[in-house]
């Protein structure tokens, strides 16, 4: 008798899969998530950025496969401002990690009102990395968001919320 009841339960179930070929109406029919269709526009582009990394492949999974910049353009955003002296301190912002299929070294802050380049710096490790900076709609006091690549240079963890202090100029094309 048991088989019986599992024959007819089954057979129940595999006719539910041709309900989907009924016509729908009005009332079956999913309702539309407003959030769905919103557009979020890209960040204007940096004149010279400085660094032009591929994107990661579509696969990527891990830090190092989502982070492909080179030794040497991790090198080269290390490096110390060309002129130091030039450079200006816009605040500390609260950094969180960025889209990490975004390549290269950039935050995107409210600190900024127009692209450019700047430097952001970690005070927990001493280390700074230069990066694009790209507006970010908001208060200043708002957020930021910073790069995968950016955020592995200066050690920051990426979990985390870390404090950073932003600067501009100091570079030649700021």
């Amino acid at each position: 008798m048991r088989s019986i009841w599992v024959g007819a339960v089954l057979l129940t179930m595999a006719g539910c899969g041709d309900l989907a070929l009924l016509p729908q109406t009005p009332a079956q029919e999913p309702a539309e998530d407003p959030a769905a269709e919103a557009i979020v526009p890209e960040p204007e582009p940096v004149a010279n950025p400085v660094v032009d990394a591929p994107p990661p492949p579509k696969d990527a999974r891990t830090e190092e496969q989502f982070d492909t910049t080179t030794a040497e353009e991790r090198a080269e955003a290390a490096a110390a401002p060309a002129e130091p002296e030039g450079e200006r301190k816009l605040g500390d912002t609260v950094a969180s990690l960025g889209d990490p299929a975004r390549p290269g070294f950039w935050i995107e802050t409210p600190l900024v009102s127009a692209p450019g380049r700047g430097r952001v710096f970690y005070a927990v490790t001493g280390k700074s990395a230069q990066v694009d900076l790209i507006p970010a709609d908001g208060p200043a006091t708002g957020g930021s968001r910073l790069s995968l690549a950016a955020m592995r240079l200066i050690e920051a963890p990426l979990t985390d919320l870390p404090t950073v202090e932003v600067y501009t100029g100091g570079s030649d094309d700021s």
